[in-house]
């Protein structure tokens, strides 16, 4: 068999605002059992919608698609107060998933706006968090996905504009799209850097960090995955073809011939055992020297909404009292 060394980056995989949400919803089903709702996939990963439709939860495109009564959960992503509004009317109980990292664009855009700023928002049209901002934004917001939107802009005061970024887009992705904004709106104002996705940054640097040393790097990932998508492109921007994979099956081997040195990401909703069953298959094909490359270590934890914790201690306490 053929040797093929194997650069692993770090980090990799979950972030803390996916870990959150599929906790939320395999919680949810602990507390009230199945079936539970959820708006959207909880995540852009099938292996995790699929684990969690096996333990009972439904997913569906929209409000009206869940019955009276139904526990209702919002994805990571984020959504407008139009659909918050429609599970109101309806008296649904909901839990909120949106990740805290997301919640925060929607309320730095909100006060933007209630100073009576335009508000631009730097992402890609169609995407789940940016419909979602965008419909959490009273009066209005621009979206801009590369610098010809910036050039064709036209704002109410050009001294009263403010931008907010869509979470999966790291400092990199939006530095020529910022540059050109302030160089339009020289009163513009808008987020620190250290408000960027830390999952994104991080996980795109690891990237980078090894792409020099790679013959090739295979991202795993869903295609619907914006942030597992931009770690495919990253590595074809630094000159090494990159493929994004949903999962071992889905590798075609003759895509390693001539490769002595591999790479391998993940995006921040593909869990680990995607990985280590890609790593599996090449141990099957191929003699694998695998190594770990050092990169930033996350300990970011976001707490779980109240409508989980309160749930979880009134259980706690039931028990106890028996």
């Amino acid at each position: 068999m053929r040797k093929l060394k194997v650069l692993l980056a770090q980090p990799r995989g979950f972030c803390a605002g996916v870990e959150r949400a599929i906790s939320i919803v395999e919680e949810a089903l602990n507390i009230y059992g199945p079936p539970v709702y959820v708006r959207h996939e909880i995540v852009h990963n099938k292996r995790v919608v699929d684990a969690l439709r096996k333990k009972g939860a439904i997913f569906v495109e929209e409000v009206h698609d869940i019955p009276d009564g139904g526990v209702t959960i919002f994805s990571a992503h984020g959504i407008s107060e139009k659909v918050e509004g429609e599970a109101r009317i309806r008296s649904l109980p909901v839990i909120d998933a949106t990740c805290p990292l997301v919640s925060k664009v929607h309320k730095e855009g909100q006060s933007h706006a209630a100073n009576g700023r335009d508000v631009i928002l730097i992402g890609h049209a169609s995407h789940p968090e940016v419909e979602g901002t965008m419909g959490r934004i009273r009066g209005g917001v621009h979206l801009v996905t590369n610098i010809e939107d910036v050039n064709r802009l036209v704002v109410r005061d050009q001294e009263k504009v403010a931008y907010v970024t869509q979470t999966t887009l790291s400092v990199d992705d939006t530095r020529e799209i910022i540059a050109a904004l302030k160089g339009k709106f020289p009163k513009i104002i808008g987020p620190d850097v250290r408000d960027i996705c830390y999952a994104t940054q991080n996980r795109q640097q690891a990237v980078k960090n090894i792409a020099a040393e790679v013959d090739m790097m295979l991202v795993v990932g869903a295609q619907n995955s914006s942030n597992s998508n931009r770690l495919r492109e990253i590595g074809d921007e630094l000159g090494v073809p990159s493929i994004l994979i949903d999962d071992a099956n889905s590798l075609n081997l003759t895509w390693l011939d001539g490769s002595k040195t591999i790479g391998i990401s993940a995006g921040a909703s593909a869990p680990e055992e995607l990985v280590e069953e890609l790593i599996e298959r090449l141990r099957f094909h191929f003699i694998i020297e695998l190594e770990k490359i050092q990169g930033v270590e996350e300990n970011v934890q976001f707490k779980l909404p109240p409508e989980i914790s309160n749930a979880q201690l009134e259980l706690a306490s039931l028990r106890n009292g028996e």
